[in-house]
């Protein structure tokens, strides 16, 4: 080692820096893609309108028989938190899982059906998948059980929750 630092490679040039510049760039870059990523789990830019129920209107809604409400969740899920009132948990990552929904639905793909989840994301995504599958009534609850850009969410709300067995 000399004195002016430690000894070159033995092609006897410098080893890469990288500038200050791009230093900062890639450090906001990275916290950009944090950023994103955050938003996307806490279904930030989710809003109410359209096809889509509060959690106090889906659970009115299911309560008095004029739709569907089916928890989504994994079963983990359900049993740390319960699932709310008046709705029929069915595993989206389950094979079976649109014959399941059938079978709530009596045969029919025409009846109001809407789609909980913890935070929105997952049941938007399975709206989509089931309107492709001949599903014409598909809403969402996009505040989800725990809250997310759209509302405080099923939880918060303080709306009745039933524990599975």
């Amino acid at each position: 080692m000399s004195a002016s630092g430690p000894p070159l490679p033995a092609n006897n040039t410098p080893p890469p820096r990288i500038s200050r510049r791009r230093f900062v760039i890639g450090g906001v870059a990275l916290a950009a893609l944090g950023g994103i990523g955050a938003a996307r789990w806490f279904n930030v830019s989710a809003g109410v309108g359209g096809g889509d129920l509060t959690a106090p209107e889906a659970q009115i809604a299911a309560a008095e028989g004029k739709i569907t409400l089916i928890d989504i969740r994994r079963p983990d899920e359900w049993e740390r938190t319960g699932i709310g009132a008046h709705a029929v948990p069915i595993d989206m990552r389950s094979e079976g899982f649109i014959d399941a929904l059938l079978l709530q639905t009596g045969g029919r793909r025409d009846l109001p059906v809407a789609l909980i989840c913890a935070r929105g994301v997952r049941s938007a995504r399975m709206s989509a998948h089931l309107k492709k599958a001949g599903f014409t009534k598909i809403l969402d609850v996009p505040e989800g059980m725990q809250g997310s850009g759209a509302g405080p969410g099923w939880l918060r709300h303080g709306l009745p929750l039933v524990q599975l067995d």
